[in-house]
């Protein structure tokens, strides 16, 4: 009623304005000066150049100083700013030149330590009689690894050299019968000689008495005495010339003997070698420098042929890296390798790229990969690349299967950070 009062009579009415704190029935009244502070006044109204308050003044200080508060901040700290940018300059600077020497090197962590070990065996059987080395140890080449009972193996040799002197004797004799046969030969062919003359004063006795008997000068006796005798010395030359040959067919028999005694001699000679061999089995050595590794073999433990004793490794290592296909472009035989071995972190091993194999790993394993498939779906091989290493340590020990981190430098001109290093 008070309000349309107020309307009636022309006079300005306050809008009421509910505070979420203002109950109805409450018994506190709002005052007049905070009736007065929620309604809005007439332009033309004395109150209206009265002061604002606080609240109204902080609601409009956002967007009037927004500006301003910007630039006061660029005023009130410059060295914050000036730090940033700095940062953000070393970070990017920082950045390129790590890519940039990055990109002179391909790494891999898929490469190990690699040898062509191989296990030691005999190639005799017998008893174990002496085991020097224990596990683990190096040894140089022609070290003995185990012994093996020699006994039976000394026997066969003693008997394979006394039928290389069985030969031998077979030989001389063969060739002292030659001697006589020789001798022999001579004798007949001067028989033969013999016969021969008086062959021919058997013709020329027969010639004459024939003659005679036929002038009546000479007895019929005397020429069928002589003709007689040209017959037996005909005989004779014939009988000598037969032994003759005989003795010259000796001669080759004896040199047939003596070609097969020489092949006896070449057989036990053959015999005997291999009972030296067989004696120098009975000691088991290692071929080159390396490490026994495994060792199984034991004193009185009875060794078959084939049996493994022990595995060597030898002091020949090199490093096998499984690089991606996509990393070979410009890596080439001769090119410097860091390895980092993750037994020896602390130490730095260098070496360098030997050769790179022609093929994926995959294509010459037991089953290679079958890509022509309907499903096929294409994956980046890796390719091994064998690393030799220039200085490899002798203080520690090294085997295949070991961890290795190597580091190809494949490209030889200085990088940037390099060259900053440099003039520094």
């Amino acid at each position: 009623m008070f309000k349309d009062n107020l309307l009636e009579r022309g006079e300005p009415a306050l809008q009421e304005v509910e505070s979420p704190h203002f109950v109805p029935d409450s018994p506190h009244r709002p005052s007049k000066q905070e009736i007065e502070a929620r309604a809005p006044l007439p332009p033309d109204s004395p109150a209206a150049e009265r002061p604002e308050l606080p609240a109204q003044a902080e609601e409009r200080q956002p967007e009037a100083s927004g500006k301003g508060r910007r630039n006061g901040l660029l005023h009130r700290r410059p060295v914050v700013l000036a730090i940033g940018a700095m940062l953000l300059a070393a970070a990017v600077g920082g950045g390129y030149l790590y890519l940039d020497y990055a990109g002179h090197f391909q790494s891999t962590d898929d490469a190990f330590i690699a040898a062509r070990q191989s296990a030691l065996a005999p190639k005799v059987s017998g008893y174990i009689t002496a085991v020097p080395v224990t596990d683990n140890e190096h040894v140089a080449a022609g070290d003995v690894i185990a012994r093996i009972d020699d006994r039976d193996y000394r026997i066969a040799l003693d008997q394979a050299e006394a039928q290389v002197a069985a030969a031998q004797a077979s030989i001389e004799n063969i060739d002292a019968q030659l001697q006589v046969q020789q001798a022999q030969i001579s004798a007949n062919e001067a028989q033969v000689e013999q016969a021969q003359a008086a062959l021919v004063f058997a013709e020329q006795q027969n010639w004459r008495y024939q003659e005679l008997a036929q002038k009546g000068s000479g007895t019929i006796q005397n020429a069928q005495q002589y003709s007689s005798q040209l017959r037996q010395q005909q005989a004779a030359l014939a009988s000598a010339q037969a032994t003759l040959k005989l003795a010259q067919r000796q001669i080759e028999a004896l040199k047939a003997q003596r070609s097969s005694a020489v092949a006896s001699l070449a057989q036990a000679k053959a015999q005997r070698d291999q009972a030296q061999l067989n004696l120098s089995y009975t000691t088991v050595t290692a071929a080159q420098p390396g490490r026994v590794v495994n060792l199984s073999a034991a004193v009185g433990q009875f060794a078959q042929p084939g049996t493994n004793l022990t595995m060597f490794v030898p002091d020949q290592i090199w490093v096998t890296a499984n690089f991606k296909e996509i990393q070979l472009d410009r890596m080439r035989p001769g090119e410097p390798v860091t390895l980092a071995i993750d037994a020896y972190p602390e130490r730095t091993i260098h070496g360098h790229v030997d050769s790179v194999q022609p093929g994926s790993g995959t294509a010459f394993s037991l089953l290679p990969a079958q890509n022509a498939t309907g499903n096929y779906v294409k994956i980046v091989q890796r390719v091994p690349v064998k690393i030799v290493m220039d200085d490899p340590p002798t203080d520690v020990a090294l085997g295949p299967g070991m961890s290795v981190v190597p580091t190809v430098r494949i490209d030889p001109t200085p990088s940037l950070f390099e060259r900053l290093r440099g003039w520094l």
